[in-house]
């Protein structure tokens, strides 16, 4: 089990923020797809469509935890006529962007340890790990009820080059 984590999480201030877009995703597994296009579109009308490859394997870990671990078996593949359980948050400031999945679990994410690296499933969170620059979740307070688990990628300064490796 994993502590709360918000180091590393900008401020969650709407007016500091230079680009928001969110979606609610049905409990389906097909939301997975969902929610890539919806990351596809929403990062070229940013023009960061480089970042995609990245921030679309860390959207789809994300959202299929939620999915997978984040819901009640009953809520899984029905369709009702309530608001979608799932929501998938993509935000914007000048030097980082910040994708953040709303589950109404309050089960904290569990890190496995694991050595086979071709297994089918249990990696999700090494994945996000090692494809962003950090990550973390934590409760959601108030009407809201349930976690978010987030991801943050650093950008560029804007009109700095990025650096050769």
């Amino acid at each position: 089990m994993l502590e709360p984590l918000r180091q590393g999480l900008p401020p969650l201030d709407p007016a500091a923020v230079s680009d928001a877009a969110s979606c609610a995703l049905p409990a389906r597994y097909e939301a997975v797809r969902e929610a890539r296009r919806f990351t596809r579109r929403t990062l070229d009308q940013w023009d960061m469509g480089d970042r995609f490859d990245d921030v679309c394997l860390v959207v789809s870990e994300l959202v299929t935890n939620a999915l997978r671990h984040g819901l009640p078996a009953s809520t899984r593949c029905v369709t009702t006529g309530q608001e979608p359980p799932v929501r998938l948050h993509l935000m914007r400031w000048t030097e980082r962007l910040v994708c953040a999945v709303r589950d109404p679990s309050h089960d904290s994410p569990v890190a496995r340890e694991t050595d086979d690296f071709s297994a089918e499933s249990g990696r999700g969170l090494f994945l996000v790990d090692s494809f962003s620059d950090s990550w973390g979740w934590h409760p959601l307070a108030g009407a809201l009820s349930g976690k978010v688990v987030w991801a943050l990628f650093r950008l560029p300064r804007p009109g700095s080059e990025p650096h050769a490796e």
